[in-house]
């Protein structure tokens, strides 16, 4: 009877460990999935970029990811691997994923036909993993408890090494795709087509121009964020007809002869340079490869003799290039605004610009002195392109608040809310914080730290703080890895403060006049913010 006992009292524990762990593997799979969406929608962000995929993790957000309260739990079951303790870790990590999906927090990537079969490899090798584990000794409960926790903590170099194996077959049809636009581009001898690049203000110029030449011109415009050679070449294959006189096409850049590449498929005639700052320099490596593609050298070379180069001189680092602009190229037009084209008697509202070009008055419904900057090179490029002065100041007339990145909307209690939280560099921070001092009374701003500068950070945040001593009464940055840097210079003051909850920053900012939110698309408490202050 006593050998009985003792064969019961462990068969017990193994059932018992057993159900455990089957009971488990429905929450241990959510939480697969949950990584497994969120690493492949900062794979998406990124645009599938490993080096700003990688910058990401030089964040305080980023660093985080390495290392969290789940992730130290799963370590401790590697260790220790208890069922009871398995239950509840991924019980609990469950719950909580099943929270952020009823409270729309779970971070997913946009369905693509390229993200849809990620998902499914993804998926289907967790799935395998299952099976592979069901053909062993099931009732080994510590080795199995120790294999689905392995699975877990790797499911980021999992998903990660699924996409980049995924990337020839990428590269293969993103070729295909290339070559096509490019065949299609040379049939359309006749259009004339505008290329736009620089660190900032890209999207506004470009939304500003054709507008402009399409009171004049059939013009085509490259659609929102698409200004990567995929963007690009599929507005040709798709959108290019006969009855196109000027495609206005955005080219974004990341990489030496990134440009390069985008003015071989789309053959400008006029290149367009914003301006440029640091804010790539950590995924270009240098300045002077972000020189070589956003400070328009290789824009330039891709240009015919008898094209033309406008460049925006009111851009400090641009502005030093130009010398070198000229020499590269000496048989084309070359434009440089606020000095060959000057605005003058420049008056900035909360509403509107207004400024004289000779003797031809603008008046645009626009916000933020930036801006001005943006439309001289707008009216530059379509002064050449057969437009007077004065057909363009009568097209700027009609120019509406939508074209503006920032969005004014009225708050609570009659706060004023300046929401320019659709992308972040550091000239659009200086500009929006110059903007933000029209207002009287009470100034706050909420930013998170601009990321992607590399070694120009320190410098850049500091250039920043500077800018909120001036001006602001608070700022609260929203994430902490530059944040000594903008209070250092800010004079290390106490109004400077560090916060990441939602709700006491809504405590905080009571009583304030007006209120600048920055941040880009990866921003979300700063959307959660508008959308608490928003008074519709």
């Amino acid at each position: 009877q006593k050998n009985s006992m003792d064969l019961i009292e462990p068969t017990l524990i193994v059932y018992v460990n057993f159900i455990f762990i089957v009971l488990t593997l429905p929450f241990w799979l959510m939480r697969i999935v949950k990584v497994t969406l969120f690493y492949l929608y900062l794979w998406q962000l990124k645009e599938y970029h490993i080096g700003r995929f990688l910058d990401h993790f030089r964040t305080d957000k980023g660093k985080r990811l390495l290392l969290n309260k789940i992730l130290l739990g799963e370590i401790l079951l590697l260790v220790f691997p208890i069922s009871f303790f398995f239950f509840i870790l991924y019980g609990l990590g469950a719950l909580k994923t099943g929270l952020d999906l009823i409270h729309g927090r779970l971070r997913k990537p946009v369905l693509t036909k390229k993200i849809l079969p990620l998902i499914g490899l993804n998926i289907t090798l967790a799935i395998l993993f299952l099976i592979i584990l069901a053909r062993e000794d099931l009732f080994s409960g510590p080795n199995i408890i120790r294999l689905l926790v392995l699975y877990g903590v790797l499911v980021p170099v999992i998903t990660s090494a699924v996409v980049l194996a995924f990337q020839p077959l990428v590269v293969l049809a993103r070729n295909r795709i290339i070559r096509q636009a490019t065949a299609k581009r040379k049939t359309f001898r006749n259009l004339k087509v505008i290329g736009i690049t620089g660190s900032y203000g890209k999207t506004s110029t470009k939304e500003f121009l054709a507008y402009i030449l399409s009171q004049k011109f059939q013009v085509l415009k490259t659609p929102e964020h698409q200004n990567s050679e995929i963007g690009i070449s599929n507005t040709i294959l798709k959108s290019v007809t006969d009855n196109h006189e000027i495609f206005v096409c955005e080219m974004g850049a990341y990489n030496k002869r990134g440009i390069a590449l985008l003015a071989d498929i789309a053959k400008p005639y006029i290149g367009i340079v914003t301006g440029v700052n640091e804010q790539h320099l950590a995924t270009f490596g240098s300045m002077e490869n972000l020189l070589s593609a956003e400070g328009g050298q290789e824009l330039l070379k891709a240009l015919p003799k008898n094209g033309v180069m406008i460049v925006n001189a009111a851009s400090a680092l641009l502005r030093s290039e130009i010398p070198n602009l000229k020499k590269m190229n000496k048989d084309i037009t070359f434009i440089a605004a606020t000095e060959d084209i000057e605005a003058k008697n420049v008056k900035i509202e909360k509403e509107r610009v207004s400024f004289m070009i000779g003797e031809t008055r603008f008046q645009v419904q626009t916000r933020g002195a930036y801006n001005v900057e943006n439309l001289l090179l707008a009216i530059a490029a379509a002064n050449e392109l057969g437009m007077s002065l004065e057909e363009i100041a009568e097209a700027c007339k009609t120019i509406t608040q939508e074209f503006s990145v920032i969005k004014l909307r009225e708050g609570v209690n009659g706060l004023h809310i300046i929401d320019s939280t659709h992308s972040a560099n550091p000239d659009g921070v200086i500009a929006d914080l110059e903007y933000l001092n029209l207002w009287e009374g009470k100034k706050i701003i909420v930013m998170p730290c601009i990321i992607e500068l590399g070694k120009a950070s320190k410098k850049v945040h500091k250039r920043i703080g500077e800018k909120i001593g001036e001006v602001c009464d608070l700022a609260i940055i929203t994430t902490k890895e530059c944040f000594a840097d903008i209070k250092e210079g800010a004079g290390g003051t106490d109004k400077v403060l560090f916060m990441e909850s939602a709700q006491e920053i809504l405590e905080k900012i009571k009583g304030a006049d007006a209120i600048l939110l920055e941040g880009g698309k990866e921003s979300r408490l700063q959307r959660q913010l508008v959308n608490s202050l928003n008074n519709d």
